[in-house]
């Protein structure tokens, strides 16, 4: 089965207004940047997004927050995106913060049909208000539930026209786990080869969970810029 499709906006035309999304990347590296620019033209609003950040003021998925797209975010680092900041303490914006290690692991577990999980992370802080806990062998933790989503858009740096995907370096941290996690999963990459080139022993995500492949172009953003002092 060919799942290439022609262009981002072809790729997202069928996400509506109040989707639940689940968008890859680590920072600025391994974000789906052609489908969040076409999210952005497309205008859908009231999004619940499932990222480890909201990028920066004018890149990446800040540019859905400066739009005004994105309801709610459940995230683990929000500190590089002053229109974030602003959103949520004037209360536009909905967000719930997560640990890091606990946000991989709930996006891992909804793609594996886990419902939940325990986890000492958070115990005795925000973080358990509201939540189960155990004590297992001594030892107390706190109950966290498995996150799915509508959509699931990924970047990767290879696929072929069946959508078996390969990730490079950083790009791994969130992209793996959230494509097994979406309904429908949409993958961004670098380059599209035919069904049989890749080499089986390392495709990171088979394509039986991806719907969804367009090739893009790549915009290599440096999210801070730090010199060593001479």
């Amino acid at each position: 089965m060919n799942k290439v499709y022609q262009s981002a906006v072809d790729a997202v035309a069928d996400i509506q207004d109040g989707a639940t999304l689940m968008v890859g990347g680590f920072g600025l590296c391994g974000i789906p940047e052609n489908l969040i620019l076409a999210l952005r033209d497309k205008g859908v609003k009231d999004l619940t997004v499932i990222s480890n950040n909201c990028g920066v003021d004018d890149w990446g998925l800040g540019l859905l927050l400066q739009n005004r797209q994105i309801k709610k975010m459940i995230s683990s680092y929000v500190g590089e995106n002053k229109e974030f900041e602003r959103q949520f303490l004037s209360g536009e914006l909905e967000v719930e913060l997560v640990p890091q290690g606990t946000l991989a692991e709930r996006c891992r577990a909804g793609g594996a049909g886990i419902p939940a999980f325990f986890t000492p992370a958070g115990v005795g802080t925000p973080v358990a208000e509201g939540k189960e806990t155990r004590v297992i062998d001594g030892k107390e933790y706190i109950l966290e539930k498995a996150l799915k989503a509508d959509f699931s858009l990924v970047k990767a740096f290879r696929a072929d026209e069946m959508g078996n995907l390969i990730y490079r370096k950083t790009t791994q941290n969130f992209n793996p786990m959230m494509a097994t996690a979406g309904a429908i999963t949409i993958a961004e990459v670098e380059e599209i080869v035919p069904v049989g080139t890749l080499d089986p022993d390392f495709i990171h995500t088979p394509s039986v969970y991806v719907q969804r492949v367009v090739q893009g172009s790549f915009e290599k953003r440096i999210e801070r810029r730090t010199v060593r002092q001479g």
